[in-house]
């Protein structure tokens, strides 16, 4: 049996290494060859939450085509979200809750979408539909990335399933979740030891809206203040990580964990498209203030495709 690949999305959050090592577990449990790798090292909140569980993280790659001829894709499905190289090998299957965009295979793929909270929800119920008991340990990574990438089950993303998820995976892992779930976030807000061309790249993602190359990233803090403070730094590293990798915008999220509100630094052009997006012109420090906004995949990307298709 030929081996595969399963990995997430580059700049790799909680979910993106978890949902791989969670379905390549799956998918070996029911008889495949698959290794879960990584397309790049894991975040600090990441790291706390293998640390956590006494689980190593997953080897990384840069390629793909020199090791196998088949992958499998969970968290993201955009190609420039993917490996480097991944138009010379085939996608066998996707499992992902984001929109699907700049995806094409040249054969028929196992493809599993849904509109939830996290990818390692929708894993979740894969393990029950196919009669595989869910490991503790497991529980408790996916488990993580439930809270990761619904804040604690604060964001709009959330679900019923997600909610569900939570508290089974809870039980099985012998966690309280409340209480895990902030230490855990709280380890991901760690921004003061790190440079801002650190920051801006480790949560980052690139979208083409109506042609152009738009790059959205996302800081999470405790405190604003702690990213605006250093503003200057960060724009200087933009506009090199711009100059470098030819974005036409830059559009940085600083969310506040504990009140769940997001400010945004916003570098490039056109601007037009953002501020109509939003509803509000950037103020003289080049921002925009987006109370309730936590969420780069429901409250920001589609929004600010709906304004760039309309300029």
């Amino acid at each position: 049996m030929n081996k595969q690949l399963v990995f997430g999305h580059q700049n790799p959050d909680t979910d993106a290494i978890v949902a791989a090592m969670a379905y390549s577990h799956l998918l070996n449990e029911l008889g495949a060859n698959t290794e879960a790798v990584a397309l790049g090292t894991p975040n600090d909140e990441t790291k706390y939450v293998l640390d956590y569980f006494n689980v190593e993280a997953p080897r990384v790659v840069e390629t793909v085509a020199n090791e196998v001829k088949e992958v499998i894709l969970v968290d993201h499905n955009e190609a420039q979200q993917s490996v480097a190289d991944r138009n010379q090998v085939e996608v066998v299957a996707v499992v992902d809750h984001h929109r699907i965009a700049n995806f094409e295979t040249t054969s028929p793929l196992f493809y599993r979408a849904e509109p939830v909270g996290c990818t390692s929800t929708i894993i979740t119920k894969m393990y029950h539909e196919d009669n595989v008991a869910i490991p503790k340990q497991i529980a408790g990574l996916m488990l993580s990335a439930i809270i990761s990438d619904t804040l604690l089950l604060k964001s709009p993303t959330t679900t019923d399933e997600d909610k569900k998820a939570i508290k089974e995976l809870a039980t099985i892992a012998g966690i309280d979740a409340n209480k895990y779930g902030l230490e855990e976030l709280r380890a991901g807000t760690n921004v003061d030891s790190k440079s801002a061309a650190d920051l801006i790249d480790a949560d980052a993602k690139s979208f083409t809206l109506a042609g152009k190359n738009v790059r959205v990233a996302q800081i999470n803090t405790v405190d604003v203040n702690d990213i605006f403070k250093r503003q200057p730094e960060f724009e200087t590293a933009i506009k090199s990580a711009v100059a470098a990798n030819g974005y036409d915008l830059f559009f940085l999220m600083v969310t506040n964990i504990l009140n769940s509100d997001t400010e945004a630094l916003v570098i490039g052009d056109p601007i037009a498209p953002v501020e109509t997006a939003f509803k509000q012109k950037l103020n003289a420090q080049q921002r925009l203030v987006l109370p309730g906004v936590v969420s780069r995949k429901k409250q920001v990307v589609p929004q600010l495709t709906a304004a760039f298709e309309q300029a």
